[in-house]
């Protein structure tokens, strides 16, 4: 058997997957959400193999949802094990041999998906003060999967696990060594589940040895990175300390002047949870053009408003400068991907984001950019770097790297 329950715990959420690894077929999902308050939300899909005995059959969805009360973490436990018994599949016939975690944040100790124990859990609940918002509630995920699911493996997959191969130059902040070593300040990166899964799809796509490939995967979401890869290795990502370095971003600021925070604190008297709510939820897209989903700033941009063509400008702009800081930095590139909410269905900002490397021999071929579904490559024929379109699919990665340590 070959199947992973994969578990992504947030705060106020629980979202699910059962995967067959053997077949790369999502079983079923789900997501809980508004845990702890009057009314959650549950949503459960389970997906009907037709075409059986096929290497990647086809599925069909029955979705079903309803509204009820859950209490806490393990309330939603019990609340997703009867979705599975009211609505399938059954988890008698596709018992999940391993349980895989999101665990946003492993520091410097967590390079590889690591076998759950007690000494992991106090460790993840150590680095709880590098990602307050994430691993408290990955943790109690965990706890409440292993009460759930007692007799089986538990894993922990860490978002920033990939980038544990970023070298020193590149992962270390230009302030004072003893006080960035004291309170663990550097670079780590995040999305590395994704970026991982892209870059090896995408080598399998072109055919080519991903040891022989210099990668730029630009992951766009309402979280946005981009990570230049050296041969199946992380060696330049955007994200740094937190998820709020980098790109232009749904609701994140992205690069910024630090002198600028000091400014606003000594001039409109912000203080740090004010600068925290300012830069990670007022910011970006919205902050810019008055909306966090990039339909709406292109529906605006086309309609000729000022505020979302500066939104859509400065996203581009972004974009542009770390695909030529990459490109640098690997010394040229093979392969360029998307991926991604954005990356996946906005054909104007893949066109956009690589118009001005034409020196480089990238072509994009208008035709295939706007095309949609599935890997595709969407560069010319003349194009000397191959310009892919790659769905990530995380909880497939969680559930490989779950399943090769079990």
């Amino acid at each position: 058997m070959s199947v992973v329950l994969v578990i992504n715990s947030g705060s106020s959420s629980l979202k699910y997957s059962l995967v067959d690894v053997e077949r790369e077929a999502e079983l079923a999902s789900g997501l809980i959400e508004r845990i702890g308050q009057p009314s959650g939300v549950v949503g459960h899909t389970a997906r009907v193999v037709a075409g059986p005995g096929e290497a990647a059959p086809a599925m069909l969805a029955a979705r079903h949802s309803e509204e009820r009360a859950i209490r806490d973490h393990g309330a939603a436990f019990d609340v997703m094990l009867q979705q599975f018994a009211a609505h399938g599949p059954d988890l008698a016939e596709h018992p999940p041999v391993a349980v895989g975690h999101r665990v946003v944040h492993g520091g410097a100790r967590f390079f590889e998906p690591t076998p759950i124990t007690p000494l992991v859990e106090i460790n993840i609940d150590e680095l709880s003060v590098l990602a307050p918002l994430h691993n408290p509630a990955n943790l109690a995920g965990i706890r409440a999967a292993k009460a759930a699911f007692a007799d089986v493996p538990h894993v922990a997959v860490f978002d920033t696990a990939f980038h544990q191969t970023l070298p020193a130059a590149a992962h270390t902040y230009a302030i004072d060594a003893g006080l960035a070593r004291d309170h663990r300040i550097r670079r780590y990166g995040f999305h590395g589940t994704s970026h991982k899964y892209v870059s090896e799809a995408a080598a399998r796509f072109v055919g080519r040895p991903l040891e022989s490939l210099r990668q730029i995967v630009f992951h766009l979401g309402n979280g946005a990175s981009v990570t230049a890869i050296d041969g199946g290795r992380s060696v330049e990502t955007s994200m740094g300390f937190t998820p709020l370095e980098g790109l232009v971003m749904g609701t994140r600021s992205g690069d910024i002047d630090p002198a600028v925070q000091l400014h606003l604190a000594r001039r409109a008297g912000l203080d740090t949870d004010g600068l925290d709510s300012l830069l990670n939820k007022r910011s970006g897209l919205l902050g810019l053009g008055g909306s966090n989903d990039m339909r709406d700033i292109l529906a605006g941009r086309d309609a000729g408003d000022e505020a979302a063509t500066l939104a859509y400008d400065v996203y581009v702009h972004r974009l542009r400068a770390y695909a030529g800081a990459y490109i640098a930095q690997l010394g040229g590139v093979d392969v360029i991907s998307f991926t991604a909410g954005v990356g996946e269905n906005a054909a104007a900002v893949r066109a956009d984001a690589l118009a001005t490397l034409g020196f480089m021999g990238v072509r994009v071929d208008a035709a295939r950019n706007a095309e949609r579904g599935g890997t595709r490559r969407i560069s010319a024929d003349d194009s000397s770097v191959d310009v892919l379109v790659v769905p990530t699919d995380e909880e497939l990665e969680i559930a490989r790297q779950t399943l090769s340590v079990v």
